[in-house]
């Protein structure tokens, strides 16, 4: 039980982390250049992973990985930067919120797994109580920001769902696997910036400073501890976890930017933090389910990150990599109200 509840606190750093995009992007990047700064997250903290472990993928993994990174990040980014500017408010952030609802019908549909009554529940309460943070009066919907907004969000629940049925390769841990990923996304945005965003931005210092931080904190380490818990836990329980990071955005806006939380939003924050616990407790197993991921999480060691772990043979769901994301805001909006992480 504890070990339960440890893999849950550690995987829910990751989505706290990827919150403070919100402040960061607005105080310390260049405005107006959002691909440009996904490229800037990736790529660097996908090289550096994979100079540390120094595994590159094999066989069959190369056509893996580069559609893990597709999903998520090399797709969800674009199709994330694409929502954020055409829909208003926070209406992006409860798209993105409804993705474990996503999960858990891709889980049953691939993976076999149908989540437990609490996990659902969760999945539904969740955006609710995002919606309530995040959304504001006369939030419009453009067909074509919803289009992506949801695309998006499929992007991601996909890309949670394979890793989890693809598992890893033996002997690789979460550190290569996660490498892979962000490489490949990263590289996959390049072409996208470019014809966007032309130019890649000349950071200043403040610049590099907030590089380095979503980099090497809210990239390299929060994805690789966001993959260790889609190895552990049941992925509809994780995706629950990803609400995280919209209310940790809204939490900044009060606390360092002075932005008011009325008394809606700090219902939808009750609302949403209940629903990330419901979505934690264990479920019934069901009829001749008894050993299903749902019901038996892989113990984890402190050391996890750094070992390899084996799966079974041809890459079964019984130890993955886990799934990704990554976050676009706009750079002058208010804290909470942008989508994804």
């Amino acid at each position: 039980m504890r070990r339960r509840w440890t893999d849950v606190l550690l995987t829910a750093a990751a989505p706290v982390t990827w919150g403070t995009t919100y402040l960061v992007t607005a105080e310390l990047l260049p405005a107006g250049q959002p691909l440009w700064s996904g490229v800037l997250r990736a790529l660097p903290a996908g090289l550096l992973l994979l100079a540390l472990t120094r595994r590159r993928p094999h066989g069959g993994w190369w056509w893996r990985a580069a559609v893990l990174g597709a999903l998520n990040i090399g797709a969800f980014f674009p199709l994330l930067f694409v929502a954020a500017y055409r829909l208003p408010g926070g209406t992006a952030a409860v798209l993105g919120a409804a993705q474990p609802l996503l999960v858990a019908a891709l889980g049953a549909a691939v993976l076999g797994d149908r989540p437990g009554r609490p996990a659902l529940l969760a999945a539904l309460a969740a955006p609710l109580g995002v919606a309530l943070v995040v959304l504001r009066p006369g939030a419009g919907l453009d067909p074509l920001g919803v289009a992506a907004g949801l695309a998006g969000t499929a992007s991601m629940a996909a890309g949670l769902v394979l890793t989890r049925r693809w598992g890893r390769p033996a002997g690789v841990g979460t550190l290569a696997a996660t490498s892979w990923q962000l490489v490949a996304g990263g590289l996959l945005i390049v072409p996208v910036a470019a014809a966007v965003e032309g130019a890649p931005p000349a950071p200043d210092g403040p610049a590099l400073l907030g590089y380095a931080w979503l980099g090497l904190v809210g990239t390299a380490l929060a994805y690789a501890l966001w993959f260790r818990g889609a190895a552990r836990l049941p992925v509809t329980r994780v995706s629950v976890l990803g609400a995280l990071s919209p209310l940790t955005a809204a939490a900044l806006g009060w606390l360092v930017l002075d932005q008011a939380l009325s008394p809606t939003q700090l219902v939808g924050f009750a609302v949403a933090v209940t629903a990330m616990v419901l979505g934690q407790l264990p479920g019934r197993p069901g009829p001749g389910r008894p050993g299903t991921s749902a019901s038996r999480p892989v113990p984890v060691g402190p050391a996890e990150l750094a070992q390899p772990v084996p799966v079974r043979p041809g890459g079964g769901p019984a130890r993955s990599a886990g799934e990704q994301a990554g976050e676009f805001r706009r750079p002058l909006a208010p804290l909470g109200q942008g989508a994804g992480r």
